[in-house]
């Protein structure tokens, strides 16, 4: 008998065209997911993967397996989604995947206020890009995902809850602060002096480099301040030691707050610059929960801000955040 675990096994190494990273994905050992694939091609009698040293590839006969497989594993998540959409609200747990650049800024202050509010509700959190986590809401991996728009989210559904602007981030020393924060004046910085001193980017696959190469109209092939599998705290631990500067949402401006050597610009560009939605599924059963969810993080924003607002001369900008 096919089960739905075999059925998941299938799905994954389908999507990652690796049985290594799919058994990781499956938080399984790579050997029983190998076993479990094998028992499904047995049951079935047919070969769903070519298997070699190199590469795995689907068999045409794989291809639609794994279609209906999809279909199955969806509907089989669904009808417990349904279930839990019949009980108590927020009694059952939800895991919503966050991108890297909201996960760190936003979590501190929503899971107190969740916390607050509804004390037995569990949150499961998966942290990745955007394209994957994505991909992991329509698949049924996750209930949902947070992420910063405008992004191609592929016929998911989206609940807006913030939106904020992008600041530079300086060290006090470096030219850029020394050329436009001039004694007296607010410390602002337009798109054209971005271009002039290149900051340094996330790379490829960080929705937040190309939401400021989009503002800020960067040419992306001039690859001299990429980093391409850093994070956004290598960006901002690299510009407090003066090696550049970045770029970084409003809600990281918070944790600046203890380097004296740092300071902030504001970007003078047409906002909001990005958008912030948790995206689900249109057959999502629990979709009033995820609103829940929404407005305890907008609640958790609005809160920030107000800390910011309140701390906003130890980051040398004006109260008008």
């Amino acid at each position: 008998m096919v089960t739905l675990r075999q059925l998941q096994f299938a799905i994954a190494v389908a999507r990652h065209k690796h049985f290594k990273r799919a058994a990781e994905d499956c938080k399984i050992s790579q050997s029983a997911l190998s076993l479990g694939i094998s028992e499904l091609e047995k049951v079935l009698g047919i070969a769903i993967f070519e298997r070699n040293n190199k590469q795995v590839v689907l068999t045409p006969i794989g291809e639609e397996i794994i279609r209906r497989a999809e279909k199955i594993y969806l509907d089989a998540q669904q009808l417990v989604e349904r279930a839990y959409a019949l009980q108590e609200e927020l009694s059952y747990p939800i895991t919503i995947g966050f991108i890297p650049t909201i996960a760190p800024y936003l979590l501190p202050y929503a899971l107190p206020v969740v916390s607050e509010k509804y004390p037995k509700f569990l949150m499961n959190i998966v942290e990745n890009t955007s394209s994957r986590l994505v991909s992991m809401v329509q698949s049924g991996d996750l209930d949902a995902a947070v992420l910063a728009l405008p992004f191609d989210i592929n016929g998911l559904e989206s609940i807006e809850f913030a939106t904020e602007n992008f600041w530079v981030i300086a060290h006090k020393d470096h030219q850029l602060f020394q050329e436009n924060c001039e004694e007296g004046e607010k410390c602002r910085i337009t798109p054209a002096k971005i271009k002039k001193f290149p900051p340094m980017l996330l790379g490829e696959g960080h929705c937040l480099r190309d939401h400021i190469a989009e503002i800020c109209k960067i040419d992306m092939s001039d690859k001299r301040n990429i980093f391409r599998d850093s994070s956004l705290n290598t960006l901002i631990q690299l510009t407090i030691n003066n090696m550049g500067y970045t770029l970084i949402p409003q809600m990281a401006l918070p944790q600046m707050l203890g380097y004296s050597q740092l300071r902030c610009l504001q970007l003078e560009a047409m906002g909001p610059h990005r958008r912030i939605a948790i995206v689900y599924r249109p057959a999502y059963p629990r979709v009033k929960e995820l609103k829940l969810v929404a407005d305890m993080f907008a609640t958790a924003l609005q809160k920030q801000r107000l800390f910011l607002w309140e701390n906003a001369q130890h980051l040398s900008i004006k109260k008008e955040i």
